[in-house]
């Protein structure tokens, strides 16, 4: 490559420098594009000595393997120095050789495609930024490194701030490529408060326009997201954990709401959050009672068990919401998990008036300090209590399976059997 003679004007040093950056550019370009399409081409002697079939040497095929490289020449300079139409007729034709091989989507990112692509997706014209949207799916589609350096462009920073004009199908679009860098973005330590994912989020979770579909994938993202500690406190202070609660009533974004409450209230911020909610408890109680949906009734439960851990306020809500009878029957007819958290809730409520919370395993037995008064009267009563709502519970429930197993039951055997058995029989 021949150095041009830089000029001998002053004023025009300015241009010569560009011209030499340019040419220089291109010239690293074209030695790897050289460099990846003869590897690529390459062929051991003995298959090469071999009859070739003219048949499979289609046009189509040839486009595939021997013209993509001056396809990518053309599009990369025109990505990078031509006008917004010609930026825009080499994105689609990326996005169509993005589509074929991972080996040249890492090409691509090489070539330095990803950041004109990112300024494209922060336009004002909805149909380019669409566009560079799904160029960007292509390219991030099984690489890790290129949805990182999508992150280091700045694309967080660019999503659209006036969500209102884009139609249903651009918000599926553009919630599909924040999905697909979540994982780069739980691996990176970009500021989650300083970008504009979560207000995004919210928008289309809180939008009626917005498909179950687009809210489900923006579901996944927050998931995670929140699996990261630091994040899952940024997002329970953004008003998040209200619009995941309303989620999670909908039976079809139920479990990934409640999974993403589930990383929330292990924070302090989000365990704050549910207890100030005024869905919480009586909206998680009533998840507990969808037997079609174990799965939902599981995370609801570890929901509850935390926030009756350490609260004694809340547990006291929770029995006002009627979540003991809710418990005795999961406790029965749930999966392992769900009757193994309900037992433990059931413990605790069994254990109030005589245990105090302890740091890290629910209540504890209490220690009653020496020359404490204690009325042996109301412990009485207090047990007598206990073993009446036991009872009750038990005979419902006892009630419900007999229905479910035979269509019909006889109450007047099972409420004798209630009454004639001992509630000490129980696991809690």
């Amino acid at each position: 490559m021949s150095v041009p003679q830089a000029p001998k004007r002053s004023d025009s040093l300015t241009t010569w420098f560009f011209t030499y950056t340019k040419l220089r550019f291109f010239s690293r370009m074209r030695r790897l594009l050289h460099l990846k399409a003869a590897k690529k081409q390459y062929k051991p002697p003995e298959i090469v000595e071999k009859p070739v079939d003219t048949d499979i040497h289609t046009e189509a095929n040839m486009k595939g393997k021997s013209d993509w490289v001056v396809i990518l020449q053309r599009s990369v300079k025109r990505l990078h120095f031509g006008s917004w139409e010609e930026k825009e007729v080499a994105a689609e034709d990326i996005k169509r050789l993005a589509k074929e091989d991972l080996k040249w989507r890492k090409t691509m990112a090489e070539l330095g495609v990803i950041p004109p692509l990112v300024a494209m997706f922060g336009s004002q014209v909805v149909a380019r930024q669409r566009l560079a949207v799904q160029t960007l799916i292509e390219l991030a589609y099984g690489s890790f490194t290129n949805k990182a350096l999508m992150v280091e462009a700045g694309i967080l920073s660019k999503l659209p701030e006036n969500e209102d004009v884009l139609g249903e199908p651009a918000m599926q679009e553009f919630s599909q490529l924040l999905l697909s860098i979540s994982a780069a973005l739980a691996n990176s330590n970009f500021s989650l408060s300083s970008s504009r994912v979560i207000p995004f989020i919210i928008h289309i979770l809180d939008s009626s326009s917005s498909t179950i579909q687009t809210k489900d994938t923006c579901l996944t993202t927050l998931y995670n997201l929140s699996s990261v500690l630091d994040n899952a406190t940024t997002l329970a202070t953004s008003g998040m954990v209200n619009i995941l609660l309303r989620l999670s009533t909908l039976k079809e974004a139920s479990e990934k709401a409640l999974a993403v409450l589930g990383n929330l209230s292990i924070t302090l911020t989000g365990e704050k959050a549910l207890e100030s909610d005024p869905m919480v408890p009586e909206g998680l109680i009533e998840i507990m009672t969808w037997d079609e949906r174990p799965k939902c009734q599981e995370l609801s439960a570890y929901v509850l068990m935390i926030l009756a851990h350490r609260s004694s306020l809340q547990r006291q809500k929770m029995t006002k919401a009627g979540i003991v009878p809710v418990l005795l029957e999961v406790a029965l007819l749930g999966t392992p998990l769900t009757q193994k958290r309900a037992l433990k809730i059931l413990q605790w409520f069994k254990s109030e008036r005589q245990m105090k919370m302890g740091p890290h395993s629910g209540p504890q037995d209490g220690r009653i300090s020496q020359g404490s008064p204690v009325n042996p009267k109301e412990i009485d009563e207090g047990k007598k209590l206990m073993k009446k709502i036991v009872k009750q519970s038990l005979y419902k429930n006892m009630e419900t399976i007999t229905r479910r197993a035979t269509g019909e039951g006889d109450s007047s055997k099972l409420k004798s059997l209630v009454i004639s058995s001992s509630s000490k029989s129980l696991p809690y």
